[in-house]
Parts: C-alpha cells; sequence; structure tokens
C-alpha cells in the first residue's frame, strides 16, 4: 500500500509549474514570480535583438534639463517675462541683453493662427549682410553649366525660365529657383532692375503656425530695427492673424512684443 503524505500534491503542482516551458526562454530556465509593490511602478522595456532585454522606455524618453549659463541668467532677470512690451522697448532690450562677443542677429518668432500662412515683404531696411541680386540672363545660364554660383537672389523674367529649368536641382535646394511665390519671378522686365533685396518671403513651418526670420544686426540702429519689425507685424496682418511675437539676440533670452 502506497502512502500519501500531506502536502504531497502540492509539491508535485509546484514542480510541475516550474517546468513550465514558456516562449522565449532557454531549456531548463525556470519562471520566478515575484509580486510587485502595488505602489511602485513596473518598468517598461523595449525589446531587443534576439528576446533579449533592450532600453528601458521610461529612462529613455525622460527630457535631459537643459543647464543655462551664468552670462545667460544674469541677463534674463533683466527681462519681466509676463509683460508684453512695445516694440521700440522690445527691441532696445533684446540688443542690450545680447551677451555674444560678436554682433549677433535679431531673430523674429511669430504664432500665427493657421498653418499655411505665407507672406511676401520688402522690409523698410536691409537686414543681416548686403545680398547681391543677380538678373538671369545668358551668362548667369553659361555661369550655370559651370557649376558657379556667385549670387545670394537670382530674378528672372518668364521669357527665360525655360534656360533655368534644367539647372533646378542647382539652384533649387538652394532657394534660388526664381518663382511668383517669393517676388523672384517677375512678368514685367522693367521691374527686374527695381527688385530688391530685402524682399522676403515668409511661411509658417509645414505642420506648425510657426514662422522665423530676421529683422536684423545687434548693430543697427533701433529705428531700423524697429521699422522692419513693424513692417512685418503689418504683412501679416497684425492682431487679427498674429498671436504671439517674440525678438532675442542670437545669444540672449526672448522679449515679448507687443503686436
Amino acid at each position: 500500500m502506497k502512502t500519501k503524505f500531506v502536502g504531497e500534491d502540492e509539491n508535485k503542482n509546484e514542480k510541475k509549474q516550474e517546468k513550465m516551458h514558456i516562449a522565449g526562454l532557454k531549456g531548463g530556465e525556470r519562471v520566478k514570480v515575484v509580486e510587485a509593490s502595488p505602489t511602485e511602478e513596473a518598468p517598461i522595456f523595449e525589446e531587443g535583438k534576439d528576446g533579449a532585454q533592450g532600453t528601458k522606455i521610461s529612462e529613455r524618453s525622460k527630457r535631459v534639463e537643459r543647464v543655462r549659463g551664468k552670462k545667460y541668467i544674469e541677463v534674463k532677470g533683466k527681462i519681466d517675462h509676463e509683460k508684453f512690451y512695445k516694440s521700440s522697448d522690445a527691441v532696445a532690450i533684446a540688443k542690450k541683453t545680447s551677451y555674444s562677443k560678436f554682433e549677433g542677429t535679431l531673430e523674429l518668432h511669430l504664432i500665427v493662427k493657421k498653418v499655411g500662412t505665407s507672406v511676401s515683404i520688402t522690409l523698410p531696411h536691409q537686414a543681416g549682410k548686403e545680398k547681391k541680386v543677380e538678373i538671369a540672363n545668358d551668362e548667369t545660364v553659361a555661369k550655370l553649366k559651370d557649376g558657379k554660383i556667385d549670387f545670394d537672389i537670382l530674378v528672372a523674367t518668364p521669357d527665360m525660365m525655360p534656360k533655368l529649368v534644367p539647372f533646378a536641382r542647382l539652384l533649387g535646394p538652394k532657394g534660388l529657383m526664381p518663382n511668383p511665390k517669393n517676388g523672384t519671378l517677375i512678368n514685367d522686365p522693367k521691374k527686374v532692375k527695381s527688385f530688391s533685396a530685402a524682399t522676403v518671403t515668409l511661411k509658417t513651418e509645414r505642420e506648425a503656425p510657426l514662422v522665423h526670420t530676421v529683422i536684423g544686426k545687434t548693430g543697427q540702429v533701433d529705428s531700423e530695427l524697429v521699422e522692419n519689425l513693424e513692417a512685418i507685424f503689418k504683412a501679416f496682418g497684425g492682431v487679427k492673424q498674429i498671436e504671439k511675437a517674440y525678438i532675442k539676440a542670437t545669444m540672449g533670452p526672448s522679449v515679448k512684443v507687443k503686436v
């Protein structure tokens, strides 16, 4: 007669559970059940190669806190970040809080109401370095055949466009291909020579209502920068289309501007 001890069935069941095969485990490996603390969130891992444990997603997705330098923190303290400054004051503060050793660029960043908004505007004053404008002719075509580009803006009339099309791959990526949207394709040949290098086309990012541009250099007089700033505001329709506006130097904190 076979004697059966109390707890024998439970021991057999435990051994069966320990020998149970689970996909992804090698032969002979056992599964150990551990109770998780109710107050501790279980980490989630991205699957690695051959079933191996990969990157811990919760750690990978953590934002890296940006550390600011002493100079930035010092000048930032001079700005009231709750206040919207009028154009003249905003320009003066942005220039004053620029801490670069070189002549910085004064940037303008807009939040507008619609994605896809685009305007073409001739600024009252040149923003940044002087740009060389070339009117497309047969000499231009000859230079392009040699791959030579010695101009910043290319203006053309419709009759010249067929000659420029073969160089679309050269001009296109550089934003130099004449087109009506940026005002560089002019129907009236008489107006070509009057084209201004200060003419710019501003448009939002592809998937966000954000516009980024330049209104000048920190070394320019305040009045020129203010006039460029207000001309851009007017071109976008002012408060009807612009929700927020900020200006800042290349190395400096942003200043809220009253539109």
